[in-house]
């Protein structure tokens, strides 16, 4: 069978068809950090003037639809340009396995839905509890049919079309994990959370990568990845907010506490802790073996038997 990076190879990867994507989205991530900083842009301040002239749900909504927008551009790009499957995209398996996806879903739902509950009950003084019924539900809607979108569009691009791309070309698996894991990292720079919080706040996005990268390597598969990615800001949005975060939403509940203070809990702690016995219980659970070789072992062209070349 073949292995996750080796579905490339059953579409046309010309080069140029995959530089177009990212250059066009680094592009615009690159341009807005430049922005911020040549024009001394104050992010915060930036984002609560927004949410209180339009309301936090439209805010939310012009923030995720053009990760969603994003998602379907991606998609067809890689079904019309690359003439590829998007279940090839998505895992080395037959069709795509709902049921890893779910799990991992609910898994890190679960353990967010826990943990947010023992912040609230161990130090009260940092939360408000900010739960109003009709603007949670209008968020509920927004955020179950956009975030997932917003999340499968970033899990697509890095996980999915650069993890297979980078590693058809260069013929190794540690390349596209090390590329993937800390550009995804950067992607959140420009974040309001990383002037609040400080520069170890990039640990965590870093971290998330490599987490999500391994995982996807490991299982030589995306579902894994969406199914954590989707929970972790669905989750994210609909339990917790706090005005230094790029989700502005009228969640249940909202943090007062000083980011500096809380930046240990809420971002290193799940690196070093929780991600490691994630990816223990996915070892153990979908039987992972050959560590070495699926992380830093070499991609071997498949014969030409087993795809079709078409260019």
């Amino acid at each position: 069978m073949m292995n996750y990076i080796q579905q490339a190879f059953k579409g046309s990867i010309g080069f140029w068809k995959y530089i177009l994507i990212p250059l066009g989205f680094f592009g615009l991530m690159v341009l807005q950090y430049i922005a911020i900083k040549v024009l001394n842009l104050d992010m915060d301040a930036i984002i609560q003037s927004e949410v209180e002239k339009k309301g936090e749900n439209r805010f939310l909504i012009e923030t995720l639809l053009p990760l969603a927008i994003g998602l379907f551009i991606l998609l067809a790009w890689v079904k019309y340009i690359h003439k590829q499957s998007i279940t090839s995209l998505t895992t080395s398996r037959p069709k795509v396995d709902w049921k890893r996806i779910w799990f991992s879903f609910f898994l890190w739902g679960t353990i967010t839905t826990v943990i947010t509950l023992l912040g609230y009950f161990l130090a009260p003084d940092d939360y408000v509890l900010n739960f109003n019924l009709v603007p949670f539900l209008i968020l509920a809607v927004i955020a179950i049919l956009l975030v997932p979108l917003q999340t499968s569009f970033e899990e697509y691009l890095f996980r999915g079309y650069l993890m297979q791309g980078i590693g058809a070309f260069t013929k190794s698996r540690a390349i596209p994990l090390f590329f993937t894991s800390i550009m995804f990292g950067l992607m959140h720079i420009a974040n309001p959370e990383v002037e609040k919080v400080g520069p170890t706040i990039m640990i965590y996005y870093i971290g998330t990568g490599f987490f999500l990268g391994i995982m996807t390597l490991m299982d030589e598969g995306l579902e894994l990845a969406l199914g954590f990615h989707a929970a972790n800001n669905l989750f994210g949005a609909l339990l917790i907010t706090a005005d230094w975060t790029v989700f502005q939403t009228p969640s249940i509940f909202k943090s007062v506490a000083d980011p500096q203070d809380s930046g240990l809990i809420d971002f290193i702690i799940p690196v070093f802790v929780m991600f490691p016995i994630l990816l223990f219980i996915f070892s153990k659970k979908y039987k992972w073996t050959n560590w070495k070789d699926k992380l830093f072992g070499t991609v071997q062209e498949p014969p030409k038997e087993d795809y079709k070349i078409l260019e």
